[in-house]
């Protein structure tokens, strides 16, 4: 990396993206896979991101020095995006684009991006295999996805603790892990099922774990200081050292996947 650019992140949106409970073991693994992927490319990467609506992602991506395209269906959401990047140093390095995993191949070259970001997008498309199967279209040969979607067991875990055993018990054993028609999520997922899907899509799985497996349990008012949200999140983090295997690591809100086209 280049010693006049700063490093992924870096400013007043780094400490966001880096310091809050919901984002910050996720941000951590991408701007670590950005900073080896550009060591070994010798330049910057161009970054797609899927359904990254405002640009909480986008941003601080964009300014570590990536060129960074988003594609949202949502026109208020890219307002909100454009406004974020006027106000950052990278404006110049975003570019904010209307659509959805059904019109990537209109919007992108084939194998043209190498690393895409999917968080929290998987779980509302029509088709997750075919989302995939597109996702690895833009992507260059050895390109990375990092994919983020809804866990199921959190929700089943998360019922039960609201009273709701029946909401819970409907969570475990529907497949699309739901826990009624008034779920407000389409689907989500276990770890098994979302490594089968990536594999046939044709990716290498290179690490996945669950997130948020506390942080969203712990009721804010133990959260008073940030002694506290910083032991919170080493907790987090000390959770899921084990690269996924333990049993808290399927207890977490989201999963997070590193995958590799192969």
């Amino acid at each position: 990396m280049s010693q006049d650019r700063p490093t992924p992140g870096s400013g007043a949106r780094r400490r966001g993206v880096e310091s809050s409970l919901r984002t910050a073991a996720v941000w951590a693994e991408v701007a670590e896979l950005t900073t080896e992927r550009e060591r070994e490319l010798g330049r910057a990467l161009r970054v797609l991101d899927l359904g990254g609506g405002t640009g909480g992602l986008a941003v601080p991506l964009a300014e570590g020095g990536h060129t960074v395209t988003v594609v949202d269906p949502s026109p208020d959401a890219l307002a909100s995006l454009r406004r974020r990047a006027e106000e950052s140093s990278a404006a110049g390095r975003i570019s904010a684009v209307q659509g959805d995993a059904d019109t990537l191949s209109d919007l992108l070259a084939p194998g043209s991006v190498d690393l895409v970001c999917c968080h929290g997008t998987l779980e509302v498309v029509d088709d997750p295999d075919e989302t995939l199967r597109r996702i690895a279209d833009v992507l260059a040969p050895g390109g990375y996805l990092s994919l983020v979607a809804a866990q199921r067991l959190a929700a089943v875990l998360g019922r039960a603790l609201a009273g709701r055993f029946d909401q819970a018990r409907a969570a475990l054993a529907t497949p699309e892990g739901r826990w009624g028609e008034s779920d407000p999520m389409p689907r989500r997922f276990d770890q098994d099922d979302i490594e089968a899907r990536l594999d046939r899509a044709g990716f290498t799985v290179a690490g996945l774990h669950g997130v948020r497996i506390f942080s969203d349990l712990v009721p804010g008012a133990l959260l008073d200081s940030d002694a506290d949200r910083s032991d919170l999140l080493a907790l987090e983090q000390a959770a899921v050292s084990d690269d996924g295997g333990s049993v808290l690591s399927r207890l977490g809100t989201q999963l997070h996947a590193l995958a590799r086209k192969d």
